[in-house]
């Protein structure tokens, strides 16, 4: 399961609901068309306030073995939950916190380290630490915001049409144990 922002309830009216796909199709497009000069301006401001960007994600696993994936506003696809190191975090309070505030999931044990990858297909000083998530809580999926459209436990067989080749490449690496690449993708 999981929830859309913007969604219509029963009471809505055809004319509203026509009307509010259109300007959703029209925002999504306008987001498509605009991703590639927003990457690269906040990747030329980061060049001078930060010398090396640090992420971290999150391959959270439920007990059926169901993946976590969330969908942003501003970059197309669906993507493990995750975000940047702040100056003076760490990677697991880096993680704690991208873990709440895009899918209400508080940790309830260690995660395991799967790997760090170096992303270039974003900047050639971005890097991203993964890691793999089994113990935790989540007492309800997050309410819809500006950052996340989309979230949900997906069946690791049957993602969703648009998760990114690096979210595939990660979670076919947990599920099958095979060795991490270097690369984010």
């Amino acid at each position: 399961m999981y929830w859309q922002a913007g969604r219509r309830d029963a009471r809505s009216n055809a004319l509203s609901s026509y009307s509010g796909v259109s300007v959703t199709m029209n925002l999504q497009s306008l987001r498509r068309s605009l991703e590639p000069a927003l990457r690269r301006l906040f990747h030329f401001y980061w060049r001078f306030a930060r010398g090396m960007t640090l992420g971290v994600r999150a391959v959270v696993l439920d007990g059926e073995n169901r993946v976590f994936l969330v969908k942003h506003s501003y970059i197309s696809g669906w993507h493990l939950p995750g975000g940047g190191v702040e100056v003076g975090e760490t990677f697991r309070d880096a993680l704690r916190r991208e873990l709440e505030e895009e899918g209400r999931i508080a940790l309830a044990g260690e995660p395991v380290l799967h790997g760090l990858f170096f992303n270039s297909h974003i900047s050639r000083r971005d890097h991203v630490a993964v890691y793999l998530v089994r113990h935790f809580r989540q007492d309800r999926l997050p309410e819809p915001n500006r950052e996340i459209v989309a979230c949900g436990f997906f069946e690791t067989g049957a993602l969703p049409a648009g998760t990114t080749t690096g979210t595939r490449l990660r979670i076919s690496e947990v599920i099958e144990g095979r060795e991490p690449i270097a690369t984010w993708r």
